[in-house]
């Protein structure tokens, strides 16, 4: 495969990634959280993507018949985010119950609900428009955190486009299958390591920071391409998985990051942590079959065409990753 025609490919890809929201690794969707105090009564957080404090999606939870609230709601605002707090009792308890989502398919977001049980335990789950309700369940299943956590950690990477622009970028860089499963590999490790540093509580890092040294290692791995294009290899190209390891260590507090919007079930945290660490992983994979295909069918095309490409060619794709990453690092520093 010539370079120019992989290089085809990715910025293919990259055009794709353009006309999505640059909303990078933002994970906001709205939060219901419920914290039973006794057999039937909850205390109940609602977090939902707001304007201003009086300016908020039309979206509220409905809970069964039966359910009454019990102390007056309370209201706050902060960075984007409006937060409601209040008591229900509801007759019975809520355990085999549905919580119904009016208006959320207007909305064009989806929900998460975390239950806190009274015996410690907690059912994590996700709503989605096409079906607007979430049924309270007894206990939650070994198979049921496994498999929460191992959505969330996919659909996760699959919309953090700051960690596949990084992706993205050592594969353009990287030569060699033997090099990239190897630089992969490293970065994998790194970020599994951070990951489950952060969200057990051994290490705390301010989220803000992270993201925009996060953009700028993008920025970085976008530059060193061009010198090696132009026969100044960097680190990068002689050692990436060092590079890949060291900056893999920030995308794993990223990572935890998004996971402390969600939360940890207390009974079962090892078990959600791997799963959504194997999600993530998934649909790293996933994105590097598809960066892959691109690049094949890329390759046939121009075969059946003869295309040949222009000189300036190979300059696209790390110029437009690095100009979009650039953006990303003033946008975060500005909001600090």
């Amino acid at each position: 495969m010539s370079a120019w025609l992989r290089r085809l490919g990715l910025l293919v890809l990259l055009g794709m990634g353009l006309a999505l929201p640059a909303a990078a690794d933002e994970f906001r969707p709205a939060y219901l959280q419920l914290r039973q105090v006794d057999a039937t009564t909850y205390e109940v957080m609602w977090k939902l993507p707001a304007l201003d404090e009086s300016t908020t999606l039309r979206l509220r939870p409905q809970f069964p018949p039966g359910t009454l609230d019990i102390t007056p709601l309370r209201s706050s605002y902060a960075a984007g985010t409006a937060v409601q707090r209040w008591r229900v009792q509801a007759e019975g308890g809520l355990a085999g119950k549905a919580i119904e989502f009016p208006n959320l398919a207007a909305s064009r977001i989806d929900v998460l609900v975390r239950v806190q049980r009274i015996d410690g335990t907690a059912q994590v789950g996700r709503v989605l428009p096409v079906v607007p309700s979430f049924v309270v369940t007894a206990s939650p299943g070994a198979f049921e955190v496994a498999q929460t956590y191992t959505v969330l950690g996919i659909e996760h990477i699959l919309t953090g486009f700051d960690h596949l622009l990084f992706v993205l970028a050592l594969l353009i860089l990287v030569q060699g299958m033997r090099r990239l499963i190897m630089t992969i590999t490293a970065f994998t490790l790194a970020h599994s390591l951070t990951l489950f540093a952060a969200a057990l509580g051994w290490l705390t890092v301010p989220g803000p920071p992270v993201e925009a040294v996060i953009a700028l290692s993008i920025v970085f791995v976008a530059g060193e391409i061009v010198h090696a294009r132009q026969g100044r290899p960097g680190l990068t190209q002689r050692r990436p998985w060092i590079v890949a390891f060291s900056f893999g260590l920030l995308h794993g507090l990223g990572f935890a990051g998004a996971l402390a919007e969600v939360g940890l079930p207390p009974l079962s945290i090892p078990m959600a942590l791997l799963f959504f660490n194997v999600g993530v992983e998934i649909g790293q994979l996933i994105f590097i079959a598809v960066v892959l295909a691109v690049i094949a069918v890329a390759r046939h095309i121009a075969r059946r065409l003869k295309i040949v490409a222009p000189a300036w060619w190979w300059r696209v794709p790390p110029y437009a990753i690095g100009g979009i990453a650039s953006f990303w690092v003033v946008q975060r520093v500005a909001a600090f």
